[in-house]
């Protein structure tokens, strides 16, 4: 009778909790971006230590500083590529939709269909709400909006800095009992290496792939190849499906811009070998079990998040399940759902 009565209490919290994050995604989402933010400044100026003779003598708060410039520097460069890009992508929008037309049309011929498909017949028959251009100005005037609400998790995150220099004295006073106060610290300590490590070489891996696709594409004349570059880098944060649209968006491209089929497909396969080269053999030798999580229980959070936060919970659904996996470890009535969390049931 107490089993079923602690399933149903954990059930209905469970729904709860959901609701909660649900609801105040619109407040809990740009804070928890300002937390992964602040793991990564921390990530950078951990390396920038490592600078060869400067390094060592550099002060905390000046790589903390050169870390934010860094970041700051890539976020308005990533924002004034997409501001700039924008008229250019509108005056290009009936250029494409006349390019993807003859495609369509292409695809009609050898399909063998009675009628060629012109955008009248298109539109009554199947895009009667879809104009490319507008399509094409919309979605960049959308990244721009998310690059604008940036500056909020630039806050967060600044300000959670400012914490960090009081955040242990707050913890280790949290509890009356030191043996509790020093678990805190254990659970707190374990997140910040696992979790810290994590961001930083992810986002190392991630300018890499980034750079590389970079080039691949602008040696194939692809046009905006920096922007999409710059969103295969963030992609790349995204598990399994980021690698695909790291693909898929780029070629979507190629396929509006080159009529060469040689060209597109030349491309396709120059991005996929990136993709899958980085992604099955350098993340995993520098990532290693860092985090310690099972590819399923990657995916079902990828799922669960992204349906509570959206575009936003595929982004931060890896870090905050690890979270989770590490605090559930520390406690014997949820031990178990870290064990099933974990790669291969060791914690």
């Amino acid at each position: 009778m107490n089993g079923i009565r602690a399933l149903v209490y954990g059930m209905v919290l469970l729904l709860i909790s959901g609701w909660m994050l649900h609801i105040g995604r619109g407040v809990l989402v740009p804070v928890a971006f300002g937390v992964v933010v602040v793991y990564v400044i921390l990530g950078l100026a951990h390396g920038l230590r490592r600078v060869p003779v400067i390094g060592r003598s550099l002060p905390v708060q000046l790589r903390y500083i050169l870390s934010m410039t860094i970041i700051i520097s890539t976020v308005a460069g990533i924002a004034y590529m997409v501001v700039s890009n924008r008229d250019s992508v509108i005056a290009l929008g009936p250029q494409y939709q006349k390019s993807l037309l003859a495609l369509i049309q292409k695809g009609a011929v050898w399909l063998r269909i009675e009628s060629e498909p012109t955008w009248a017949t298109l539109r009554a028959d199947l895009l009667s709400q879809i104009n490319l251009q507008r399509l094409l100005g919309s979605m960049v005037v959308s990244v721009s909006s998310i690059a604008a609400s940036v500056v909020v998790v630039l806050l967060y995150a600044v300000f959670l800095l400012i914490e960090q220099r009081t955040f242990a004295t707050k913890i280790s006073r949290i509890s009356s009992d030191p043996r509790t106060a020093l678990r805190i610290q254990e659970v707190t300590a374990d997140i910040n290496e696992r979790v810290g490590s994590y961001m930083a070489l992810k986002t190392f891996i991630s300018v890499l792939l980034g750079a590389i696709c970079w080039g691949i594409m602008a040696f194939f004349g692809l046009e905006f190849a920096a922007f999409w570059a710059a969103m295969i880098t963030l992609l790349n944060f995204v598990p399994y499906i980021g690698s695909v649209l790291g693909v898929l968006l780029p070629l979507l491209m190629s396929i509006v811009q080159f009529e060469n089929q040689q060209t597109i497909l030349w491309l396709l396969l120059a991005l996929t070998v990136v993709q899958f080269t980085i992604g099955n053999f350098l993340d995993p030798f520098l990532m290693g079990s860092s985090l310690n999580l099972s590819p399923f229980a990657i995916l079902v959070s990828l799922a669960i998040w992204s349906e509570l936060w959206g575009i936003s919970g595929a982004f931060l659904a890896v870090p905050i399940t690890a979270v989770m996996a590490i605090v559930f470890s520390r406690f014997s009535g949820t031990r178990p759902i870290a064990v099933m969390l974990s790669r291969n049931g060791e914690l």
